[in-house]
């Protein structure tokens, strides 16, 4: 697959959502790459962009380069830790909104499909019941558009595959529209970037054991 062109949006400060001695939240915007790539020129990130501020900011997840939303980072390695634990257990609360192409007929459901890299073809993912590894995806649908032909959707990752809400709804018949990877013609068409944002985030905050949750409203 050609290297696509990497133009990182521009910088318009830092402005978490939260902060404290332990956590940073803060919304990723669309285009911009959540750890270095490969290169010179793809230097500049969401890391490297926070660590100016807060230097011990260190990365716990990350976001596709097209996928906006919600980001939380760990203060320290203390925290980092007890962090990469809640998402390993599957303690953290992800809920994503994406617009698909199409009118998905049912109203909620479970996509469960395996997932492996397409190596001939990477970064892509394909859906491999040999040797993929097992991938589940919740979603609700919002609101369905008939006259643009295009539904609205909450997504619940419940694994963290990469790729996997992308590669589950186009699995589903449904690409998410925008998207340059998974996306058909008719998906991609009229798109100004890939309408998925990670809306909701929701942790048991590591020093204090409370529960917390934020949301950032999609900007499409």
């Amino acid at each position: 697959m050609p290297r696509i062109d990497y133009v990182a949006p521009p910088d318009e400060g830092f402005a978490p959502l939260y902060m404290d001695d332990a956590l940073v939240v803060v919304c990723k915007p669309e285009g911009l790459l959540s750890v270095p790539g490969r290169g010179d020129d793809r230097l500049d990130c969401l890391i490297a962009r926070v660590q100016q501020h807060v230097p011990d900011a260190l990365i716990v997840h990350r976001l596709d380069m097209a996928t906006s939303g919600l980001m939380v980072l760990a203060r320290g390695e203390s925290v980092h830790r007890q962090l990469s634990k809640q998402f390993q257990d599957r303690l953290i609360d992800k809920r994503y909104e994406a617009v698909l192409s199409g009118l998905l007929p049912d109203e909620e459901g479970m996509v469960d499909l395996p997932l492996i890299t397409d190596w001939p073809n990477r970064p892509l993912q394909k859906v491999c019941a040999e040797t993929g590894k097992p991938s589940q995806t919740r979603y609700w649908v919002l609101r369905r558009d008939n006259e643009k032909c295009q539904t609205r959707v909450s997504l619940e990752p419940v694994t963290g595959r990469s790729h996997q809400l992308r590669v589950h709804m186009l699995a589903l018949g449904y690409p998410i529209i925008g998207d340059p990877f998974y996306g058909h013609a008719e998906s991609q068409a009229g798109a100004p970037r890939l309408l998925l944002h990670a809306a909701q985030l929701g942790l048991t905050h590591p020093q204090t054991g409370a529960r917390m949750s934020w949301h950032n409203a999609a900007p499409f």
